[in-house]
């Protein structure tokens, strides 16, 4: 692999990742389309750790608080939005991450080389995207904050990014649409989509750790680097975009680029 495939790809899963445009799928679709080798397991464990490098820097403090405030809860039996947040977030990651580790494998080896599936999967979500979002807006006149998120919306939430182990879906995708669906507010789905995302990142990168240790070079470092630094701009981007604009030029991303790839495979 060169060092300018590590950059572009460290960007895209920068980007990608916390964007609603499926990171898998670009990891796999723009190797397909530029001819990049397949790059290995190391380097996507790279990827991931640059991605929970940006994740912890942007949102440090917020997990910081919800720490002290399970501390304050168990220590000083005093309640918080903090310690009820932080339980939410736990049983939140529980089933996508039990189901992603189950499926995960069978998934990804299948859908690896099935490009013209990924592509109708990107297109299929961004449309979902769309008019669920269009639809809350219509159905919901006053949308549920983050500070006011109940359990069994964090969960749903949660429950949804197990759809994400299919490229194209989309972790942030996914539960963003779930969060919309269930009336909560574009900031809140995106600032729960990002605070749950620290976990499962975590893990995955966890797992998969020694991989990357065993395999640490150059490209793995510029991998991260570059996907640490894209991570950050693409949350800090999305965090200030949704504050007066909707999710559409996500959906329409998705549309233009599953085009590209299916005209790509026909002809």
């Amino acid at each position: 692999m060169e060092i300018i495939q590590s950059i572009i790809l460290g960007i895209v899963q920068g980007i990608g990742e916390f964007l609603p445009i499926s990171s898998s799928a670009h990891l796999i679709l723009v190797p397909y389309l530029f001819g990049f080798p397949e790059h290995s397991l190391a380097f996507d464990v790279a990827l991931h750790f640059g991605t929970l490098i940006a994740v912890l820097t942007v949102f440090y403090k917020d997990w910081i608080k919800l720490v002290r405030g399970v501390f304050n809860k168990v220590v000083h039996k005093k309640n918080s939005f903090e310690n009820k947040m932080f339980w939410y977030l736990v049983i939140a990651t529980i089933p996508g991450a039990l189901i992603g580790k189950l499926l995960e494998n069978y998934v990804e080896n299948i859908f690896r080389g099935l490009i013209p599936v990924i592509a109708i999967a990107l297109a299929v979500m961004g449309v979902l995207i769309y008019v669920g979002d269009k639809w809350a807006q219509k159905h919901y006149k006053k949308p549920t904050e983050y500070k006011d998120l109940t359990l069994k919306q964090t969960f749903i939430i949660g429950l949804s990014q197990a759809l994400a182990i299919f490229p194209g879906f989309s972790r942030s995708g996914t539960t963003i649409l779930a969060g919309r669906l269930m009336g909560v507010s574009r900031e809140a789905c995106a600032k729960f989509t990002f605070m749950l995302s620290t976990p499962i990142i975590f893990g995955a990168t966890a797992l998969k750790f020694p991989s990357m240790i065993d395999e640490f070079n150059l490209n793995l470092v510029i991998g991260i680097i570059t996907a640490a630094i894209f991570g950050i701009i693409s949350i800090k981007f999305l965090l200030n975009y949704i504050k007066k604009k909707d999710f559409a030029i996500f959906a329409y991303y998705r549309l233009i680029l599953a085009a590209i790839v299916l005209i790509k495979v026909i002809f």
